[in-house]
């Protein structure tokens, strides 16, 4: 039986009349979603989700694998839509270095802060639930003087707008007239809050993002915020105590199906595939994750105990290489700020370092220098 997910309501932009594709509410129904259908990959990324955690478990500071993670999915979800940052120019924007794609940076910058938000917000007794008015605040950090700054940060938009095509008529699709979205993101609201029980958290993920990125309520960033979505439901549905996960680069890297698979939902109804591709990327991402963590983990093992063994080391250099997972870039200033120490202790303990090779000056300059863990940067960077 073929399964209708939407109707189409006529609906103007630019001068031009164009059929508006308005979604169904969750959970898929006529017929409803075969569950059944997806229990051995839904398994198996519930397994590989409780391999990620406990072998997260195994490192000394969970804050260092938060650090990159965090990091490379808002870069990984920035590139989705065209930016070119890299890891390297956030670092050294966050070190305060200086970079030349600034606009690309500033866009990656500002969703590790509305990721943030909504973390924050989440774990706070008194913060918001997970919300159109929560996701509506995200969208404002996100477009922060940023490209989009003129896209109506924070507001869901006002006009019709489309996705592929030179123009409305063209286009390869159409999402609802504005004058129901609210309407649509107050079911998909209640969605979340009431999803059915039989239904598994992460096939309910999968549900909700394509559901968000069919409703497209923003006029600017909604692939960003509807995959921040699906690391908010993560958390919010206990799927994953701390976001280790970063499931853009899987998204990136099949990204022509992606979007193929979102486009079947309305022309076909056929949920099923994109289920199915969702919960296949949550299991290969989790596995990148856990050989991530596994490679970080060994790669800190094997400096910190050649550092042990340096006769040249003491205590303030011991001290600044544990702040290096989560300070790979920076100066003998930041080194002395993070230490609380004077400049010549600070010094010698950068020195003490750079002998051993743990990092490297990237400056070539005698004044202002600037170090990195260089090889740490190189495995986040792969």
């Amino acid at each position: 039986m073929l399964r209708t997910t939407g109707t189409y309501a006529t609906s103007t932009t630019l001068g031009e009349t164009v059929r508006a594709f308005v979604p169904h509410a969750l959970p898929p129904a006529h017929p409803a979603l075969d569950t059944a259908a997806f229990h051995t990959l839904n398994h198996n990324a519930e397994l590989a989700l409780a391999r990620l955690t406990g072998v997260a478990g195994l490192v000394p500071s969970v804050d260092w694998l938060l650090y990159s993670a965090i990091r490379k999915e808002a870069l990984l979800t920035s590139q989705i839509e065209g930016t070119q940052a890299t890891l390297t120019d956030l670092l050294d924007d966050e070190a305060g270095f200086g970079v030349s794609n600034t606009d690309d940076v500033q866009e990656v910058s500002n969703y590790l802060r509305a990721f943030k938000h909504v973390q924050t917000q989440l774990r706070d007794p008194q913060g918001l639930p997970l919300s159109v008015r929560l996701l509506c605040e995200a969208h404002r950090l996100l477009l922060d003087g940023a490209r989009g700054a003129s896209k109506q940060p924070g507001e869901l938009r006002r006009s019709q707008n489309w996705i592929g095509g030179t123009r409305p008529g063209n286009a390869a699709f159409v999402p609802p007239p504005p004058e129901q979205v609210a309407t649509l993101l107050s079911d998909l609201e209640r969605f979340i809050h009431h999803a059915p029980v039989e239904l598994p958290p992460l096939i309910r993920v999968a549900l909700v993002h394509a559901q968000f990125e069919t409703i497209h309520p923003f006029l600017d960033g909604n692939g960003r915020i509807g995959r921040l979505l699906i690391a908010a439901l993560f958390e919010h549905w206990q799927l994953l105590a701390e976001p280790l996960l970063y499931l853009s680069g899987y998204l990136k890297q099949h990204q022509s199906e992606y979007y193929r698979r979102l486009t079947a939902i309305r022309s076909e109804g056929d949920w099923e595939t994109w289920v199915a591709f969702f919960l296949e990327g949550v299991s290969a991402a989790a596995a990148e994750a856990e050989q991530n963590i596994i490679a970080v983990a060994s790669l800190v093992a094997t400096d910190r105990r050649r550092l042990l063994e340096s006769s040249s080391a003491n205590s303030a250099s011991y001290r600044l290489f544990e702040r290096l997972p989560m300070m790979p870039r920076f100066t003998v200033a930041h080194a002395r700020d993070a230490l609380g120490t004077t400049f010549p202790t600070a010094n010698a303990a950068v020195s003490a370092l750079e002998r051993l090779g743990i990092v490297s000056e990237v400056t070539g300059q005698k004044k202002n220098r600037s170090y990195t863990y260089s090889a740490y940067v190189q495995l986040l960077s792969r």
